[in-house]
């Protein structure tokens, strides 16, 4: 008896150490794959209402690119919410980029050709990069212990910043380069997105082996919640807090992020300073979590979570009332938007993660991302339209007020505690 403890603890040390060093690996791949994807990330963001509007010759088609692309990203949202339940993170991310830099590819060839029913659907593709980006995150907690969750989203998404504020910034000389070969400048970024997207796809299915999620499946503890108990009721109420929080907060983002573009440009900022204010943006959508993530993990989400509305209502008001000329004022507005999306998508991801077991999360985690991909495709959508029929200052002013639709899902809930572990499988 006695040895049979001392060989199962070995066993139990054993299988932690192997956990500790997967999870290290993990992150290492991820990190260097979000730092492509981020690259191809800000085309969209930053070129793809001009581009609509040049190739439609009406700015109420400015929002059209945000919500096509938002709503592929709902899509592949499900398809890697499932895949990933079935056969791992590994060939779900990978595959994701792979369609969102044919995508991107096409977006260039049919802008060249003036194609716009074709442009329009590549865009619907070139959204599940997107969606590959922020399903990223989850796989940085796979392997996380239970108080360390937030942390490890938080670092997964910080990695997104390095090529998502480079992308704003090369959009002039990405311009340039697409002129000289004949396509039109603003196909540039596509160009750039083309490439970053194809190499975090070849990074993933190289390299995250073993997969994350199927080993932690196989050999990690058992939560609480598995072997067909009913969740408990208080992680339950978190799964919903986190979705509305994370929901709200793409709306209001993608809303007022969209438009912006178009707005500088009225105001008579050029390309240059639109790219700035747009790197400075996703810079905050992404630098904060530096910090974000152990914040979360020490105070709790659910505070964190209301912190997030309350500057997500800052950032509109800002936007709303800062003159058009303003390039400091814009900035600062972009940037505290950046910071409440950063600040709600991190306690919103970490209170999902910890609701559910493994068992069940990557389906759940899908299923969440769907809602909120789809929250940011009508954002996009009627973006334009209420700005076309009023301005930017009330669709700033609206997209702030929402945020603060949030706060009944989580003054009143206690924080969700981590999941806990209560024995190893796998023996």
């Amino acid at each position: 008896m006695g040895l049979s403890l001392r060989e199962g603890g070995r066993r139990l040390r054993d299988r932690e150490e192997e956990r500790k060093k997967l999870f290290r690996r993990s992150l290492k791949v991820l990190v260097l794959a979000q730092i492509f994807g981020g690259g191809g990330l800000t085309a969209g963001v930053t070129v793809g209402a001009l581009l609509a509007r040049d190739l439609t010759g009406t700015e109420e088609a400015g929002g059209l690119p945000t919500a096509l692309f938002t709503a592929g990203s709902a899509s592949a949202a499900y398809m890697i919410g499932r895949l990933s339940q079935k056969n791992g993170r590994r060939v779900a991310l990978s595959l994701s980029y792979f369609i969102g830099a044919l995508g991107a590819a096409a977006i260039v060839a049919f802008a060249a050709l003036g194609h716009l029913a074709g442009f329009f659907t590549a865009l619907f593709f070139y959204g599940a990069g997107l969606a590959a980006i922020l399903q990223g995150r989850y796989g940085g907690a796979d392997l996380a212990p239970p108080g360390e969750r937030a942390t490890a989203v938080s670092r997964v998404l910080l990695a997104t910043t390095l090529g998502a504020m480079a992308g704003p910034n090369l959009a002039a000389w990405t311009g340039q380069e697409a002129a000289r070969w004949g396509l039109p400048p603003l196909t540039g970024p596509f160009i750039l997105a083309a490439l970053s997207y194809f190499m975090a796809a070849f990074i993933l299915f190289t390299f995250l082996r073993p997969d994350p999620l199927l080993w932690m499946r196989a050999y990690g503890p058992r939560e609480e919640g598995e072997e067909g108990e009913s969740p408990p009721s208080l992680p339950a109420q978190g799964v919903t807090a986190g979705a509305v929080l994370m929901v709200l907060a793409q709306l209001v983002m993608v809303a007022i992020m969209t438009m912006t573009p178009l707005y500088m440009e009225h105001h008579g900022h050029g390309l240059p300073q639109v790219g700035l204010v747009i790197s400075l943006h996703i810079g905050a959508m992404y630098l904060p979590s530096l910090f974000t993530g152990i914040l979360a993990d020490r105070f709790g989400a659910i505070p964190m979570g209301i912190l997030a509305a309350w500057i997500l209502l800052l950032s509109g008001l800002l936007a709303a009332y800062v003159p058009g000329t303003s390039l400091g004022g814009l900035a600062v507005a972009l940037g505290l938007l950046g910071l409440g999306w950063n600040l709600g998508l991190i306690a919103g991801s970490t209170l999902v993660s910890a609701g559910v077991p493994s068992s069940q999360r990557a389906r759940t985690q899908g299923t969440v991302d769907v809602l909120v991909a789809l929250s940011g495709a009508s954002g996009g959508a009627f973006s334009g339209i209420l700005m076309g029929h009023s301005s930017y200052g009330l669709l700033s002013l609206v997209g702030g007020l929402i945020s603060l639709a949030a706060l009944p899902f989580l003054r009143f809930r206690k924080d969700v505690p981590s999941t806990r572990y209560t024995e190893e499988r796998g023996g």
